[in-house]
């Protein structure tokens, strides 16, 4: 039989993980992190000729001598007024090596809630420094999240060289003092590249003007860091994200569980326990868009069948062998408040993890962290863009692993059930 998954479009999109690399830009405002990706994408020659014929023209009316190329991310009024970047803008680009989705975060500490959001998902960040200015509190800021997050790869790009006249000494001490504060964070993946978003120095060619630097081009990096063990394949979870039960007369017995493979393979005859009720059964059929499967890995959507009548609703969680994950009500995690509105220990929240929504309280905050001494601090409440290490109880079980070993089952969200706003995004610890 055949039924269409929950995001066949993904899937076909997202199926070679060796082939497709997310990265997004962060760093300081005006740092170049609009202008890097407009040259990465006119450079490699993937902007239409209309997109660029419109740039170049506001580019004029502004009385600019060069095209702005940040102009092909700032997207929204807002930021073309201001001439800063507010929301996440995402842009998707190919080579005949990769595929690339990239997304430009703001600078801005307000809107740091809104790089958060972006490094969870991405394989790696470009962390951009102004070769003027050198490190910043949000470069600190960036990369204890990048860190917190999990990003796998960090590129440190040394933009603006043009305007410290190439200078290798700037380069080499703005590189000495940055790997000194990743080694704290216990990161010491760190790729430096100097460069002129503006010229394209270093960016898709290497350029005339930095001839003392002997590594790759950024493009040509990307182009092939190793991506392949970013993903948990070992552990099989599977969070269910709709009971399947067509209302047809062909397929009235009909009973499946549809979501993502969110890490690790299942094959038809595996035995899968749900949790959290600790139920046991087989893998029948695993049905797609496409037809049937006899295998399937994260990061598939699929359909899956099972061998046995069991009760099992949304936001359960399937997983085989191997290592198991834990099932509690009660967990520690750091948090990134992401509200105006403070932290109030005295009201219950909203959890959603993985396709599960419980409701929680925290039980105790156990310090804060300051970004740039990476200290930490006592604290009784938390305000906008605090990022903190606490304590939640749940009113229903969770079954979690923590997040440097599985991102997927290791990351939640938290929400105010009267505003239905996200408030903060955690990872268990």
């Amino acid at each position: 039989m055949k039924i269409e998954n929950l995001s066949s479009l993904e899937t076909e999109t997202m199926s070679n993980t060796t082939q497709l690399l997310r990265f997004i830009t962060a760093g300081s405002v005006d740092d170049g992190k609009s202008t890097l990706i407009g040259r990465l994408l006119h450079d490699s020659k993937s902007i239409f000729e209309d997109q660029f014929t419109a740039i170049s023209k506001t580019s004029e009316r502004r009385g600019m001598e060069k095209v702005d190329l940040s102009l092909l991310t700032d997207g929204l009024q807002a930021e073309r007024e201001q001439g800063i970047t507010i929301d996440v803008a995402y842009r998707y680009f190919a080579t005949p090596l990769r595929k690339f989705i990239i997304g430009d975060t703001p600078g801005h500490e307000q809107y740091t809630r809104n790089m958060v959001t972006a490094a969870s998902t991405a394989n790696l960040v470009v962390i951009l420094i102004d070769a003027r200015k050198g490190m910043l509190t949000q470069t600190r800021r960036h990369t204890f999240l990048a860190s917190l997050v999990g990003v796998p790869h960090i590129v440190l790009a040394v933009n603006k060289m043009d305007m410290v006249d190439y200078s290798e000494d700037t380069f080499n001490a703005i590189v000495a003092e940055y790997r000194a504060f990743a080694a704290q964070l216990g990161i010491h993946d760190v790729t430096c590249i100097p460069m002129s978003a503006l010229n394209g120095d270093m960016v898709v060619e290497h350029g005339t003007n930095l001839s003392w630097y002997k590594g790759a081009p950024l493009l040509e990096f990307l182009e092939n860091v190793v991506i392949d063990y970013d993903v948990n394949t070992t552990d099989f979870r599977f969070p269910v994200q709709w009971v399947c039960r067509p209302q047809t007369q062909e397929y009235h017995d009909f009973r499946g569980f549809s979501g993502r493979i969110e890490s690790g393979g299942i094959a038809v005859g595996d035995e899968i326990t749900v949790l959290p009720s600790g139920r046991s059964s087989k893998v029948k059929e695993i049905v797609t868009y496409d037809g049937n499967l006899q295998r399937a890995y994260a990061p598939q959507s699929v359909t899956l069948t099972l061998a046995d009548e069991i009760d099992i609703s949304r936001g359960d969680l399937f997983v085989h062998g191997g290592a198991q994950p834990q099932v509690a009500k009660e967990f520690e995690a750091m948090l990134c408040w992401l509200s105006e509105t403070p932290l109030d220990l005295n009201r219950k929240y909203i959890i959603k993890h993985t396709t599960r929504t419980v409701k929680c309280h925290f039980s105790r905050l156990e310090y804060r962290v300051d970004v740039n001494t990476l200290a930490h601090h006592q604290a009784s409440a938390l305000n906008m863009n605090d990022i903190a290490r606490v304590v939640m109880k749940v009113q229903q079980p969770l079954a979690f692993d923590h997040y440097n070993k599985n991102r997927a089952t290791g990351s939640f969200i938290v929400i105010d059930e009267a505003s239905n706003n996200t408030v903060a995004a955690g990872m268990i610890a």
